[in-house]
Formats: C-alpha cells, sequence, structure tokens
C-alpha cells in the first residue's frame, strides 16, 4: 500500500532531471574547460546581492511550465524546487550555464540569466512551501532481499537515519540533515518531499559516472558519486520514497470541543 506520510519530528529530538544525454555527455565533455568557465561564472556571483524574492518571482515565471508556479512540479521526472535553498538552486543555473551540467531542456532557459537572476530565482523558490507525497509503506516481498519482509519505507529510514557501516555508506542526515532540509553553506541541498523518481534518477545518475568523468571535477559531486555507487537498487528505492513522505510535522490543532 502506498500511504505512509513520514514526519521528522522525532528527527528534531537539484533542476529538470538527468537524462541518458546528460550522463553521455558527463562522460566526454572537457573537463578542464568547464571547471574554467564555472570558476570564472561562480567570481562573478560571489560578487552579486542576496537574491530578491520579489524580484524572482517574475523570473521565475518560465519556470513554472515544469516545476510549477510555487516550485511544486506535478510531474514526478521534474524536481520540486519549493523550499530549496537559494545558493543551491543558483549554482545548478550556473553549472547548467556553462556546461557543467548538460540537460537539452534547460539549455534556452539559462542563457539569458544572470548570476543575480539566478540568486533572485532561487530566493523566491526557497520561500514556498513545498508539498511532501507518500513513501512506499508496503512489505518487501523478494524472497532474495536481505531487507524480505520490511516495509520499504522503514528500510529506507534505516538508511537516512543510520547508513549502511559495513559497506561505508554514511547516514544521508549526515549532511542534510535529520529533517533533510539541508545546509545551504556546504550548498547541501535539502531533499525532503521530494519526488522519489527524480531523487533515484539523481541517485543512478551518480552511480553512472566513472574515473575521469567532467561531473566528477565537483567536489560533492563526487562525494555523492561514491556513496551512491555503494547502494543496491532495492536501497535507491527505499530511500528515495522515504525521502518523498518525509516532511515537517504539522503543529497540533487544538481539539474545538470543550473537554
Amino acid at each position: 500500500m502506498l500511504g505512509a506520510v513520514v514526519s521528522n519530528a522525532s528527527a528534531e529530538a537539484e533542476a529538470p532531471v538527468a537524462t541518458p544525454s546528460e550522463a553521455a555527455v558527463a562522460a566526454v565533455a572537457p573537463a578542464p574547460a568547464i571547471d574554467t568557465l564555472l570558476k570564472t561564472a561562480q567570481a562573478e556571483m560571489a560578487t552579486s546581492q542576496p537574491g530578491d524574492a520579489a524580484a524572482g518571482a517574475s523570473k521565475a515565471a518560465a519556470c513554472g511550465a515544469c516545476h510549477g508556479l510555487d516550485g511544486n512540479s506535478v510531474n514526478p521526472l521534474f524536481p520540486k524546487l519549493a523550499g530549496q535553498h537559494e545558493t543551491f538552486i543558483a549554482q545548478q543555473l550556473l553549472q547548467f550555464k556553462v556546461g557543467a551540467r548538460v540537460n537539452p531542456l534547460m539549455v534556452a532557459f539559462v542563457a539569458p540569466l544572470s548570476a543575480q537572476d539566478m540568486r533572485d530565482i532561487g530566493a523566491y523558490f526557497a520561500t514556498q512551501k513545498i508539498q511532501p507525497g507518500l513513501a512506499d509503506d508496503s512489505k518487501i516481498s523478494s524472497p532474495l532481499s536481505p531487507y524480505l519482509d520490511q516495509r520499504l519505507v522503514d528500510v529506507g529510514q534505516n538508511l537516512f537515519r543510520g547508513g549502511v557501516s559495513a559497506r561505508a555508506v554514511p547516514a544521508c542526515m549526515s549532511c542534510h540533515g535529520p529533517t533533510g532540509r539541508g545546509n545551504p553553506g556546504p550548498s547541501y541541498p535539502s531533499i525532503a518531499g521530494q519526488f522519489a523518481a527524480y531523487a533515484a534518477t539523481r541517485l543512478n545518475f551518480y552511480r553512472s559516472t566513472k574515473p575521469g568523468d567532467a561531473a566528477l571535477t565537483n567536489a560533492n559531486f563526487a562525494v555523492m558519486a561514491a556513496i551512491a555507487e555503494r547502494l543496491t537498487d532495492e536501497e535507491v528505492l527505499a530511500v528515495t520514497s522515504y525521502l518523498e513522505g518525509l516532511h515537517a510535522a504539522e503543529p497540533a490543532v487544538a481539539s474545538a470541543t470543550a473537554p
């Protein structure tokens, strides 16, 4: 049954989907040239002003066709941007513009954007509230699975909070936080409430990289690639399903009935 909405209350006590073409280009793109372009663009962004959400609202209008006007996409292959950190969104847009990330759908959108535009767009989506989905709480039935008879959502939660020490897989929350909201300082994205399908596509893209790929010049990408390659298909499914249902605990609503 699909039905688990995962609250992160107990824990308190990236851009269009990657495609096969992105993986192919990452493998052949000239890493030094892209690295130089990226550093130049990042230097420009460093001199820009903090994003203005009001200005970003109009600049983000074109994003709405795929990602939703409020950043809550209705297509599970296009990521939700609502609630994502300004700096992370801006950095992803920058990477698309210089070719460090390649997606044909994004080329026309990022081409005219300045560094300030990117920060404004990021600031706008950062003010929006993400709408979480439902985690899969069905039991794993494959007799060959080491997780036989465990609920998929429980396997995902264990991976998120504890990792797999035997394979040197760290807990997701060690970088993305116990609530999945990430850390804007080192540009660790918010992943709570993200579509399982999109998150799985990204993890599988990380798994597909090989030594020498241009994408691995990005330090955070290299870290994720090293972690993702140690996960099984089943674990990718479990942890991404858990993330889709992960959300902030809603405040208790007082009963309208007098005691």
